[in-house]
């Protein structure tokens, strides 16, 4: 599993910033997220083109128990007696001597007497604020490995994400309909002309109106013809 390096050039380069790229793919947990890269690892892809970035990160407080004076003074002791060890050691290793383990004794017991009265002193003073022992956590919701666009295609097909790109098919113009024709407007009827009257009712049909088999309209000429013979047969009349 690969390890974080504090002299990294990148890292000290991108380290006022966040980083840039498209996400390769995304995880719940940090743990996933680490498999991820050390996959790519794996293949001989270029890692130093990948971050690991969390979003939405929230703090976590897990509560592990109550807190009591018995509770109180083991862990005072036992972080006082870590201590005592740590200074009998240095003791034994710069200054050996037949009384090196005698003295290791004593400061492991000093150590955890000391401990243990500052944390029974402590929880006096929080007892009525805080009776429970706890483990804080920064957490966040989502893990997202970025890499460098010229690289994503490539992790994607690694980590099995998804398959090769390939170029969106275009989509299907839709098919043009026409507007509907327009009908056109009827021409108005043809005011009569001046002077001219209706033509005398043939035979069977009703005055005023030609006969059925002569539909078409009469000219200037034919109006005045009617109208000199109908003046005729009324003097004849």
């Amino acid at each position: 599993m690969s390890t974080q390096s504090p002299f990294g050039g990148r890292i000290g380069r991108a380290f006022p910033t966040l980083p840039k790229g498209e996400t390769v793919a995304s995880y719940e947990t940090y743990q996933e997220a680490q498999e991820a890269v050390d996959r790519l690892a794996k293949a001989e892809f270029p890692v130093r083109e990948l971050s690991i970035v969390g979003h939405d990160l929230t703090s976590v407080e897990r509560i592990t128990g109550t807190l009591s004076w018995g509770r109180a003074a083991g862990a005072g002791a036992l972080s006082g007696a870590w201590f005592g060890t740590f200074l009998g050691l240095l003791l034994f290793i710069f200054s050996p001597s037949g009384t090196s383990l005698g003295i290791l004794g004593a400061a492991i017991l000093i150590g955890a007497g000391f401990g243990m009265i500052f944390s029974v002193v402590s929880y006096s003073i929080n007892r009525r604020r805080r009776d429970f022992t706890s483990v804080m956590q920064v957490l966040a919701t989502r893990y997202a490995v970025i890499a460098e666009p010229e690289h994503v295609v490539r992790a994607r097909q690694v980590l099995g994400v998804t398959d090769a790109a390939a170029p969106p098919r275009p989509s299907a113009a839709p098919p043009v309909v026409p507007p509907p024709a327009e009908r056109p407007a009827e021409e108005p009827a043809r005011p009569a002309e001046p002077g001219a009257t209706e033509p005398p009712s043939g035979e069977g049909g009703t005055p005023g109106t030609r006969p059925a088999d002569d539909a078409r309209p009469m000219t200037y000429g034919e109006a005045q013809d009617a109208a000199r013979r109908a003046a005729r047969e009324r003097g004849d009349a």
